[in-house]
């Protein structure tokens, strides 16, 4: 399993660019695989912090976790996202969903209704754009030429352009899908899926068997399967999963996740979270590890009663991480 985490942080308030870059820069030198931006209203454009980021780094993955689809109009996002690449020399992830209702009509004044039609228009939009830079790339310019063409005739976003962002190669797009219908498309036509409030039996039971069956049905090889999950190194496993409960115990509102949860053995946000210490959380990756995870995207968080044993946590867990991507977990 690669061994990712999250380089900007998730509760308010957000991270500040140079916290982004500083967290790339630590996760590259200590040989993580990954870091992951969220794109919130309380903190930076996921894929502005990435741009920078991909400037500062030079071999690590750079991922969003995820960007609202009602966000932006796909083909705006693709030429965004293709800039990103480019500033990152090809090692972009793109992370998209379509957050949830509560999210799509209050936020961006968007109708949430027929959501599994609009992701797949959503999805071929940026599926044409990626076909218009590799045609791009393949023609190299010529005379009168300003880019591939990008076509998508559909009834949410009909697109006739052309796109060509110098310096970029097709982006490879991840779906947040966590309902049957969103993993059937991940696993239809993305590179894979990544998913949060998830512990072990939902993705053995769940996802992993959804995905493949997904993709083998097209002829797909298996996609990625992308667990984001708190981690925490503590010896207080009682102070620890209070802790998570206070801060992910909100996740229980919210119908996908809680849907999630209810799949799980834990059945709750301190259940999902990898909790104890440095060997516990090794061997709690390792079972994620064997039900089919292919990736982890860490969202550490801090136990303790003071600054100085919640600083202490949060070296113990960064350490865990660069343990288990040196060992291969």
């Amino acid at each position: 399993m690669r061994i990712g985490l999250f380089i900007s942080e998730t509760s308010p308030r957000g991270s500040s660019i140079d916290d982004v870059v500083e967290r790339a820069r630590w996760a590259e030198d200590n040989g993580l695989d990954s870091g992951w931006v969220p794109h919130v209203p309380w903190s930076l454009d996921a894929l502005s912090a990435l741009t920078v980021a991909g400037r500062a780094t030079s071999r690590i993955e750079l991922g969003t976790a995820v960007v609202p689809t009602w966000s932006h109009h796909p083909y705006g996002l693709a030429q965004h996202a293709l800039s990103t690449q480019a500033a990152c020399s090809g090692r972009l992830t793109l992370g998209i969903g379509p957050s949830h209702r509560s999210v799509a009509e209050n936020w961006y004044g968007a109708d949430y209704d027929g959501v599994i039609e609009h992701m797949r228009e959503y999805l071929a939009v940026l599926e044409a754009a990626n076909a218009a830079q590799a045609e791009a790339l393949a023609t190299d310019g010529g005379p009168g030429r300003m880019g591939g063409a990008v076509v998508h005739e559909g009834d949410r976003y009909p697109v006739r352009s052309i796109l060509d962002v110098p310096g970029a190669t097709p982006v490879s797009i991840v779906l947040a899908a966590l309902a049957p219908l969103m993993m059937r498309l991940a696993g239809e036509r993305a590179d894979g899926t990544i998913t949060w409030m998830g512990d072990e039996q939902t993705h053995r039971d769940h996802v992993v068997p959804r995905l493949r069956a997904a993709a083998e049905a097209v002829g797909r090889p298996m996609p990625r399967v992308i667990a984001g999950l708190p981690v925490a190194v503590c010896d207080d496993r009682a102070k620890g999963e209070e802790t998570a409960e206070r801060r992910y115990g909100m996740y229980r509102q919210i119908p996908t996740y809680a849907r999630m949860l209810a799949r799980g053995e834990g059945g709750s946000p301190s259940g999902v979270a990898v909790i104890g210490t440095e060997d516990e959380v090794i061997e709690r990756l390792a079972s994620y590890a064997d039900a089919g995870v292919s990736d982890l995207a860490a969202m550490c968080f801090a136990v303790g009663d003071d600054d100085a044993e919640r600083a202490e946590s949060a070296r113990r867990t960064r350490d865990v991480l660069v343990r288990a991507a040196n060992s291969r977990v």
